[in-house]
C-alpha cells in the first residue's frame, strides 16, 4: 500500500517520503522544493566557486548542466527523457534545418511534441492530481528551444533593418555548440519553473559579460562611460533576502489561508445547495485569492536562484541602485493592488508574456492575437479548463477595456473621489479575476460549468452586455505597448 502511495504522488524518488508525511506536503511538492533549495546553495557556491576569472565558460556549462540533469531526474525520474529527447531532436534541427526555416520547424516541433505529452498528461495523471510533473520543464524548455531558433535565424538570415531594435541586440549570429544549446535549456536555475531568458542574456551570464553589459552606459551621449565597469561585481546578498523572504510569507500563507480554502469546495454538491449566491462569491474571492501564493512562491524562488548565481541584473533604477529584475516572473503588488484586469495579465508570469511577444505578436503578419491566443492555449496544455479561461478572458478584457474608457474621465476630479472609484474598480477587477481563472483550476469540463451554473455566469452576461451596450470610443493616440500580452498569462502555472 505504501509502494503504491508514493508512486501516485510522485514519479520521481521517493527517498523523502517520510518528509512529506510528517509535513503533510504531497511528496512531489517536497521533491520540488528540496530540489531549489539545494539549487539556492548551489548557486551560491557557482558563484563564488566557479565564477567566470576562476574557471572556463566551458566548466560553467558543464556544472550548470548536469545539477540540472539531476534535479529533472530526482523529481520526475525517468519521464526527464522526455526533457532530453526534445532538447536533443530540436539541436539536430537547428543545426540540419535550412536558417531560413530553422526557427518554425523547431516552433513545430517543440509544441508539437509538448502537446502530444500534455495529451498523455491528461490520461496519465487523471486531471491533474500531481500539482508538479514532468511537463512543467517541458513547458520551459519549449520556449527556450524556439527563442534561439528565432534568434539564430534573426542573426544568420536577416537583415538589419528588418529588425526591431530588441530583435537587433538579441540576436544570434553563430550556431551554439552542443554544450551551450545543453546548459541554455537545462541549466539546474531554470530546469524545473523557469523562467525563460534570453540566449544571448545567458552566454553573457556564463562567460562573466552580463554585468558589465547590463550596468555599463554611456552618460548623455557622449564616450564617456558611468564608472561601473571600474567596479567589483554588486552583490545579489540583499536582492535574495529579499525574495526569500517572500517566499517564507508565502509559504505561511500557504499552511495559514489556502489549506483552509480548497477551490474544490467551490463545486461541493452540500456546498451550493446550501450557500447563498453572496456567499459563493465571497468563497469564491478568498480561495482563489489565497491559491496565488504558491505560484508567487516558485516564482520568486526561481528568480532568487538566479540572482544569486549573479544572473539578472537589469540595470541601475532611479535611485541608482543595481536592480535584479531582469527575470522577474512575477509582480506581486502590482498584482494584488490592481484596479485594473489588463496590468493583472501583465504582472502575471512576464517571461511567458515576452516569449509570446518574441516568437508570435511580433512574428506573424496578420490575425496576432487570436494566433498568439492559440500558441499560448497549446503551450498551457489541454485541460478544457484552461480554453474556458482562455475564451472567457476575451469578453472580460474587451468590456474592461469599454468600461474604462467609457467611465473613467469622470471620476478623476477629485482625490476622494479616484478613490472610492478605485476601491470599486480593484473589487470589480479581483471578482473578474477569480471568476475567469477558476475553470483553470478545476480543470475538466463538468466542475468548470457546475461552477458557472452557480454563479450565475455573471461575469460573462455582465461583459456582453457591456461589450454591447457601451460605445466604442477611438483608441488612444498613444499606442498600447502591451497589447500584445492581451491572452498570453492568464494562467496560473
Amino acid at each position: 500500500m505504501g509502494e503504491r502511495s508514493d508512486s501516485f504522488t510522485t514519479t520521481g524518488c521517493t527517498w523523502l517520503w517520510p518528509l512529506s508525511d510528517l509535513t503533510g506536503v504531497p511528496l512531489d511538492q517536497v521533491n520540488f522544493i528540496i530540489c531549489q533549495a539545494v539549487g539556492l546553495a548551489a548557486a551560491f557556491w557557482f558563484r563564488r566557486s566557479l565564477s567566470p576569472q576562476r574557471v572556463s565558460p566551458a566548466l560553467r556549462h558543464a556544472v550548470a548542466t548536469l545539477l540540472g540533469v539531476s534535479f529533472v531526474i530526482f523529481c520526475f525520474g525517468w519521464y526527464a527523457s522526455h526533457t532530453f529527447i526534445l532538447t536533443l531532436s530540436c539541436y539536430v534541427i537547428l543545426f540540419k534545418a535550412s536558417i531560413h526555416n530553422v526557427h518554425w520547424y523547431s516552433m513545430l516541433v517543440a509544441v508539437g511534441y509538448l502537446t502530444v505529452c500534455q495529451i498523455s498528461r491528461v490520461f496519465i495523471f487523471s486531471y491533474g492530481i500531481l500539482s508538479t510533473d514532468f511537463s512543467g520543464p517541458l513547458m520551459m524548455i519549449t520556449q527556450k528551444i524556439t527563442t534561439i531558433a528565432f534568434q539564430v535565424h534573426d542573426g544568420m538570415c536577416r537583415k538589419q533593418e528588418e529588425l526591431t531594435p530588441e530583435q537587433r541586440r538579441l540576436t544570434v549570429v553563430t550556431r551554439p555548440s552542443l554544450l551551450q544549446y545543453l546548459s541554455y535549456n537545462l541549466n539546474f536555475m531554470s530546469i524545473l519553473v523557469g523562467p525563460c531568458s534570453n540566449y544571448k542574456d545567458y552566454i553573457e551570464f556564463i562567460e562573466g559579460r552580463h554585468v558589465q553589459s547590463r550596468l555599463k552606459r554611456l552618460r548623455d551621449g557622449s564616450p564617456e562611460q558611468n564608472g561601473w565597469d571600474a567596479l567589483s561585481e554588486p552583490s545579489p546578498v540583499q536582492a535574495v533576502c529579499r525574495k526569500l523572504l517572500v517566499c517564507v510569507g508565502c509559504m505561511f500563507w500557504f499552511f495559514a489561508i489556502t489549506k483552509s480554502f480548497p477551490i474544490t469546495y467551490t463545486v461541493d454538491p452540500e456546498f451550493l445547495s446550501q450557500a447563498s449566491f453572496l456567499r459563493k462569491l465571497v468563497y469564491s474571492l478568498i480561495s482563489l485569492q489565497a491559491a496565488r501564493p504558491k505560484f508567487y512562491f516558485a516564482w520568486t524562488l526561481a528568480d532568487a536562484i538566479h540572482n544569486a548565481a549573479g544572473y539578472g541584473i537589469s540595470g541601475v533604477d532611479e535611485k541608482g541602485q543595481v536592480s535584479w529584475d531582469l527575470i522577474s516572473n512575477i509582480r506581486i503588488w502590482e498584482i494584488e493592488a490592481t484596479t485594473s484586469y489588463k496590468a493583472f495579465i501583465d504582472n502575471w508570469n512576464i517571461q511567458t508574456g515576452v516569449w509570446l511577444k518574441n516568437v508570435c505578436y511580433d512574428r506573424v503578419p496578420y490575425y496576432r492575437t487570436p494566433l498568439t491566443f492559440v500558441l499560448s492555449a497549446l503551450w498551457h496544455g489541454v485541460y478544457p479548463g484552461y480554453y474556458f479561461t482562455f475564451l472567457t478572458g476575451i469578453p472580460v478584457t474587451l468590456a474592461a477595456r469599454a468600461m474604462r474608457r467609457n467611465f473613467r474621465q469622470y471620476f478623476l476630479g477629485s482625490p476622494t473621489v479616484k478613490f472610492a472609484y478605485d476601491m470599486v474598480t480593484w473589487l470589480a477587477t479581483h471578482l473578474a479575476i477569480c471568476y475567469t481563472v477558476a475553470p483553470f483550476t478545476l480543470l475538466a469540463m463538468e466542475p468548470t460549468l457546475e461552477y458557472y451554473r452557480s454563479m450565475y455566469f455573471y461575469v460573462h452576461i455582465i461583459s456582453i452586455l457591456a461589450i454591447i451596450v457601451l460605445p466604442s470610443r477611438p483608441r488612444s493616440t498613444k499606442p498600447e505597448k502591451h497589447a500584445q500580452h492581451s491572452n498570453n498569462n492568464v494562467k496560473g502555472d
